[in-house]
């Protein structure tokens, strides 16, 4: 028989696992150990993109290339927040592709599919429990924090992808605590301007994953028709969800 296809919520915390494991030997590691570390990962994702359909794949990259855009825009050259040599590590880039994957999984899972409602809600209120402190209580106002909260809430109630949004929640906000207590990255005080202030991390990263995963679907049908000749069928985008 056939082996039984694992259930997406163990895929998900399956590259959770994977991404943690990558932040902690990054902490300490060398530039060539990112290297490697990349390698593994962008093997990682193609193994991953082997089991999903056409679209997705073809959404993940256009994750994969946004994502790696703003990463050297916001890194190395406008110093919003560092990496340990002032880099991109080798691994961030399919890194992203996995965050995404780990995402769309999780909305996937059965629980998120018949309790979505209240999955949004429960999202929400703890995103916006979280985003209220870093403006009132935490030691370092974090505005910015709280207008990503704002995107996040935005797109849970009027975006194309509410279970890949409330994945993200849960994912980003794990990997960015966690990058940043390891000390993988940090995020700088203020914003280039210096009149934008930033936690570390900032409280609602997640709703940067909106904007990635509209790119994604805006873009998709296009580069399929462009590349292929077909067009993504109405199941086929919503199989993603």
């Amino acid at each position: 028989m056939p082996a039984r296809p694992l259930p997406p919520t163990a895929l998900a915390l399956a590259v959770l696992g994977w991404i943690s494991l990558v932040l902690a030997l990054d902490a300490g590691g060398t530039r060539a150990a990112q290297g490697v570390l990349g390698l593994a990962t962008w093997a990682l994702l193609g193994v991953a993109l082997h089991r999903e359909s056409v679209p997705v794949r073809v959404q993940t990259a256009v994750v994969v290339v946004f994502a790696t855009a703003v990463e050297y825009t916001c890194s190395p050259l406008l110093e919003v927040y560092t990496y340990r040599f002032d880099n991109v590590p080798a691994y961030v880039p399919p890194g992203h592709g996995l965050v995404y994957l780990a995402a769309l999984w999780l909305g996937r899972s059965a629980y998120v599919q018949r309790h979505l409602t209240g999955c949004a809600v429960t999202v929400l209120a703890l995103g916006g429990a979280y985003a209220a402190w870093g403006v009132t209580l935490a030691d370092r106002l974090d505005v910015l924090g709280l207008f990503w909260f704002g995107c996040l809430a935005g797109f849970l109630a009027l975006g194309p992808s509410r279970p890949l949004y409330v994945g993200a929640a849960v994912v980003v906000t794990y990997l960015e605590l966690l990058g940043t207590a390891v000390g993988t990255w940090q995020w700088q005080p203020y914003d280039p301007t210096g009149t934008v202030a930033i936690g570390n991390p900032p409280s609602g990263a997640a709703g940067g994953y909106g904007w990635f995963d509209l790119a994604a679907v805006t873009l998709t049908p296009w580069l399929l028709r462009r590349w292929t000749g077909r067009r993504a069928t109405p199941q086929e985008l919503l199989d993603r969800r």
